[in-house]
C-alpha cells in the first residue's frame, strides 16, 4: 500500500502488537503500533517506520522558497484545524481530521538515516527546511527525541538548515542550535498568526499558547539566535481586524523578532473540509462569507491578501521590525579565543522543558 514509501523491510525494534488494519495495509514486519496511557498521549496512536529516505525533495510546482526538507513525522497533535498538510494523511489511507491529529507516523530511524545520507558523496550540502510540513517539534518529540539527532548530523556535516515551529519543545536543543551555528546557517522562525486567547483555545487546541511561543523568540534571542515570526494564518474575520492585527505585531516586536512575515489562510482539499466544518459549528454566520472568499480556489483573493500584508508590514515598520529577507538564516560567530567555554563534539543533556 501507499505506506511502503515510507517502510523499510525490518520493522522498528521492540514489542508491539498490531492492529488488523495495520497487518492488512503494512505488514506485521513494517510497521509498529504505540498507544501510551499518558494524559499528554492519551487518545493518540503511534505508528512507528524505519524510512527508506529522509530527505525529501520539494515538488518543482511548489511555491515553497527552498527545495530539500525533512520530516520525522507525518500527522501532528496540534491539531490545528486549518493546517494544509492534512491532506498528506489520505496518501496513507488514514482520515484527514481526527486521524490526521491522532495517528502520527514517527520515521524513528530518521536521525541515523540523515547522518548516512548527509555523508554521501552525491548530496551537494543544500540548505534543508525542517517543520514545513508539520511540526516537528509537535508533541511526540518529547518522547521520540529524534531532532537532538537531527540537529547533530546536520551540524557535524555544516549542513544549512531553517526550522519552523510552534513548539516550545525547541528550547531543550538549544546548545545544538547553537553550535550549529557556529558553522553553518541556521535559520529559526515561530508561527504566531494571532495573540487572541480565545481564537487560540479552538483553532489550535494541541499547540503551546501563542505568549509561550513568544517566548521561544526572546530565548532564542537571549541566545544570539535571531528568530523571525512567520505570522500565520492570518483568518479572515476572526484574526483580521486591524486592532487585532496591531496587537499580534506589537506583542512580536516586544519579543525581539528579527522579522514579522504575514500569511492569510488557505484552504487546500483536506484541511478545506475540516475547517469548514469547524467554522459551521464555531462561527455559523461566516460560512458564506468564506464560501464566498475562497470561490476561486485555496487561496484569499489577491486584493485582500495584499491588503493584510500592507498593514502588516506598516505595522512592522511602526514598531521596529520587517519582513522576512532572503538569507535570514544567519552564522553565530564563536567568542574570542579568551572568553570561549568549550563544548564537546556531541550533544550534552539538554535540559527538558514541559510543552504548555
Amino acid at each position: 500500500m501507499r505506506w511502503d514509501n515510507l517502510t523499510a523491510d525490518s520493522g522498528a525494534p521492540g514489542d508491539s502488537e498490531h492492529s488488523r488494519a495495520d497487518v492488512a495495509l503494512f505488514g506485521a514486519d513494517a510497521v509498529t503500533t504505540r498507544t501510551f496511557d499518558t494524559p499528554e498521549f492519551r487518545g493518540i496512536t503511534f505508528h512507528e517506520v524505519r524510512a527508506r529516505s529522509i530527505i525529501n525533495r520539494v515538488p518543482g510546482a511548489s511555491r515553497m522558497p527552498f527545495e530539500w526538507t525533512v520530516n520525522p513525522y507525518r500527522g501532528c497533535t496540534h491539531a490545528c484545524v486549518y493546517c494544509f498538510a492534512r491532506k498528506t494523511h489520505s496518501y496513507l489511507d488514514l482520515d484527514t481530521g481526527l486521524g490526521f491529529d491522532s495517528q502520527i507516523v514517527v520515521k524513528v530511524n530518521a536521525p541515523e538515516l540523515l547522518r548516512r545520507q548527509l555523508a554521501s558523496r552525491r548530496w551537494r550540502g543544500e540548505h534543508i527546511a525542517m517543520g514545513t510540513n508539520v511540526d516537528c517539534y509537535q508533541r511526540a518529540e518529547g518522547r521520540y527525541r529524534l531532532m537532538p539527532g537531527i540537529l547533530a548530523a546536520l551540524r557535524d556535516q555544516a549542513n544549512p538548515f531553517s526550522i519552523l515551529t510552534k513548539g516550545t519543545l525547541i528550547l531543550r536543543d538549544l546548545d545544538l542550535l547553537t553550535q550549529a551555528a557556529e558553522v553553518t546557517d541556521v535559520g529559526i522562525s515561530v508561527s504566531v498568526g494571532f495573540v487572541d486567547p480565545e481564537l487560540w483555545r479552538t483553532v489550535e487546541p494541541g499547540t503551546p499558547a501563542p505568549e509561550r511561543r513568544l517566548d521561544v523568540v526572546r530565548a532564542l534571542g537571549e541566545r544570539g539566535i535571531g528568530c523571525g515570526v512567520l505570522m500565520a494564518p492570518v483568518i479572515p474575520f476572526l484574526s483580521d481586524h486591524p486592532a487585532q492585527l496591531r496587537a499580534t505585531v506589537r506583542a512580536i516586536a516586544e519579543a525581539g523578532a528579527t522579522s514579522v512575515t504575514p500569511l492569510t489562510l488557505h484552504l487546500r482539499p483536506g484541511a478545506r473540509e475540516w475547517f469548514m466544518a469547524w467554522l459551521g459549528r464555531h462561527h455559523p454566520h461566516l460560512v458564506r462569507r468564506y464560501e464566498r472568499l475562497y470561490a476561486e480556489g485555496a487561496y484569499a483573493p489577491k486584493w485582500y491578501q495584499r491588503r493584510i500584508t500592507r498593514q502588516v508590514h506598516d505595522l512592522a515598520r511602526e514598531y521596529g521590525i520587517g519582513p522576512a529577507r532572503a538569507g535570514m538564516p544567519r552564522r553565530i560567530h564563536p567568542p574570542e579565543p579568551d572568553t570561549a567555554a568549550p563544548h564537546p563534539a556531541s550533544t550534552s543533556e539538554p535540559v527538558q522543558l514541559t510543552l504548555l
